[in-house]
Formats: structure tokens, sequence, C-alpha cells
């Protein structure tokens, strides 16, 4: 018989949109404990997570579990890199990338029974001038949206959407100078993305083909486009076709050098941040271990889209509700409950296929 594990959960309690009292609880009645020796510890205060993570680590520690939103994942993970301790994940945050992109369920009791079947996989991060990131990281329109968000009282996408289309409607595109190991140009753009994952989280897949093993930068640059445009890059984005669009340019590459002519702001995995006006890009191979499906090949699994559009409205309606106090002045009030349309969709089957035609024969030269 193989030798326990030691597991350690760290629960951030005032990280990500979901309460988690019950964690410790679910913890220990759904963990195989057969597999797993089960230690759990709270975080206190900023980077406490970065911290327990580094000690965990030098007491031996087999896999650390983030139990919070994409900050605590990442300050965890970046506390892993280059050791043997394998990053875990409980998805409590409004985007959760990279539990999306891991295949990781967004239902805590369905994360931690992840754990039970779950292998160690070695994957690549990146670093945006030396700081580490997991996801994505970027510059231009995404990274002031993520500036702003940060600042404002409201969570979750609905909130984050509202702050897009404000400061949508004051933005300038500005010209950036783009070398990589292959190649040296300027580019006019709306943004600059960097995937080592495939997606932003909320299902929003800026680089929809990054592979966590491959490598590689999966870049995306968006360039200026008409308002009436919008509809249909949105459409893209979640549909995960946001390659076929003409004001898409895409590389990839192992490093990349960004100038613009002055500092600003940066975004990596969500977070905001103040950078010079150069920026280095780049991926560092195999740097960090992930609790990942056993058949899992460093690519995102395909979300279908009537999920994903059941999983935004109910995520959604309790924050367009908040956002829009006045409604009931306006329309008369209708005691309808909504319905948590993601608990019935998880029921549901796949959709069936639809069967080729069969011809059955000819009669007077015509089919039957």
């Amino acid at each position: 018989m193989s030798e326990k594990k030691k597991i350690l959960f760290l629960i951030n309690p005032k990280s990500g949109t979901g309460g988690k009292r019950s964690v410790p609880r679910l913890v220990r009645s759904l963990i195989d404990k057969h597999k797993y020796d089960v230690l759990i510890k709270e975080t206190r205060y900023v980077a406490h997570a970065c911290e327990l993570a580094k000690a965990a680590v030098a007491d031996g520690v087999d896999v650390v579990v983030a139990v919070g939103g994409d900050g605590t994942v990442n300050e965890v993970a970046r506390s892993l890199t280059g050791s043997s301790a394998a990053l875990g994940i409980i998805p409590c945050g409004s985007g959760n990338g990279l539990a999306r992109h891991l295949g990781i369920p967004l239902d805590v009791k369905k994360a931690i029974e992840f754990l039970n079947t779950a292998q160690p996989v070695s994957v690549d991060y990146g670093k945006i001038n030396d700081t580490p990131f997991f996801c994505t990281c970027g510059i231009g329109f995404d990274a002031l949206v993520s500036s702003s968000f940060a600042r404002g009282n409201r969570r979750g996408l609905w909130g984050y959407m509202n702050r897009t289309l404000n400061d949508w409607l004051s933005y300038e595109p500005e010209v950036y100078e783009i070398e990589s190991e292959s190649f040296k140009k300027d580019y006019k753009a709306f943004l600059i993305a960097c995937g080592n994952a495939a997606q932003y989280g909320n299902n929003a897949y800026i680089s929809p083909n990054a592979s966590m093993c491959d490598g590689l930068l999966s870049v995306t640059i968006l360039e200026p486009f008409p308002a009436v445009d919008v509809p249909l890059i949105l459409s893209q984005l979640f549909g995960r076709t946001l390659m076929r669009n003409g004001h898409i340019k895409t590389l990839e590459a192992k490093w990349l050098k960004i100038r613009r002519k002055a500092a600003g702001p940066v975004h990596f995995d969500g977070e905001p941040a103040q950078m010079d006006a150069e920026i280095f890009i780049e991926i560092v191979p195999h740097g960090l271990n992930v609790m990942a499906a056993p058949e899992w090949d460093g690519r995102s699994a395909v979300v279908p889209l009537y999920k994903q559009l059941a999983e935004l409205v109910s995520v959604s309606v309790p924050d367009i509700e908040i956002d829009f106090p006045k409604m009931d002045s306006i329309f008369p009030k209708v005691d309808v409950s909504f319905p948590k349309v993601n608990e019935f969709v998880k029921k549901l089957p796949p959709f069936p296929s639809i069967p080729p035609f069969v011809k059955s024969g000819k009669k007077g030269g015509k089919e039957e």
C-alpha cells in the first residue's frame, strides 16, 4: 500500500464570492482518507497564503489547495513554483479562470471529490516583468478595466461588464512595439493578451488554443474596431471563436517584449498593477505542478454554450437586480422567483446527435 500524501487546504475567508464556513466540514467528510492526511488552515492577511504555502513546501506537504478566488490561487501557485508540491484549487471566485482551464468543477463538493482521483501534472507558467502569472496577463483596455474594477465595490461578471462599458466610452488605443524571438513589429492595439491558459475567467476565451504544457505563450492582439462589431466580438470571446475575427492577430512565442509610450496599467490573472513603459513577458516551461484529471492534455475542455448561458443567467440576475434598484417603480412587481438554472443544467444529458439522412430508395427518379 502506497504511503498517504499530505494535503493542506488554505482557506481565504475574505476572497471570492461565496461563503466558506462549510468547507472544513465538507473536506473532512468527502476527501479520501486512505489517500490523504488532511491539514486545514485559514489565511489572516494579504499574502498570508504565500507564507503558509512556502512553509508547507518546507514541511514536505504534497498538495496545497487554494480555497478562494483568483488572487488566492495566484498567491499559492507562485509559492509552489520550482517545488515538488502540487497546486489544488477549490474555486470560490468570480472568474475562476485557472480552475476552468484545468477542468475543476465549480461546485465545492465536486471540487473536493475531484482531488480524490486527480494526479499531479507538470505545467508551464508565465512571468510579466518577473511577476508570476498562471492564466493570462496583458496590457491595453483589459488592463484598464482590471484596474478600475479593483477600485469598485461590485464583484462578479455583471460588475465587470458594467465597468467595461463605462471604460470603453473613453478609451483610446495606442501603438505598441512588439518583439519576440522571431519578429519585431509595431501594432496599434486595443489590447494585447498573453495566455498560458485559455481564458480570463467566466468562460471568456481570449486565447482559446492555449496549452499549459507546450512551453509557449499564446498571444492575442485585438486591433481597433468599430462599435458595430462589439456584439460579434463578445459572442466570439465567449463562443471560443475569437480567432476568426478579422481584427485579431495571433502568434506564439517563448518570450515577448512590449514597449509603449509611458508606464501604465497591466493585469495578471485578473490582478491589476502599474508597470514601466517596457514590459518583458516570458514562459517558464514545466515550472509548476497542478492537480488535474488523469486524462487532461494541457488544454481547456470545451464547455457547451447552453451551459455557459445558464451559468451566466444564474450568476448575473441577482447582480442586475442590485444595479437597478428602481426597477420596481418602472415595472409592476411579479412575485415569481428566478430559477437557479445552472443547478438544473448540471443534470441535463448532452444534446443528442442528429443521425445522418439515409436514402431508402428511389421511385420515378425521386428520393424516398
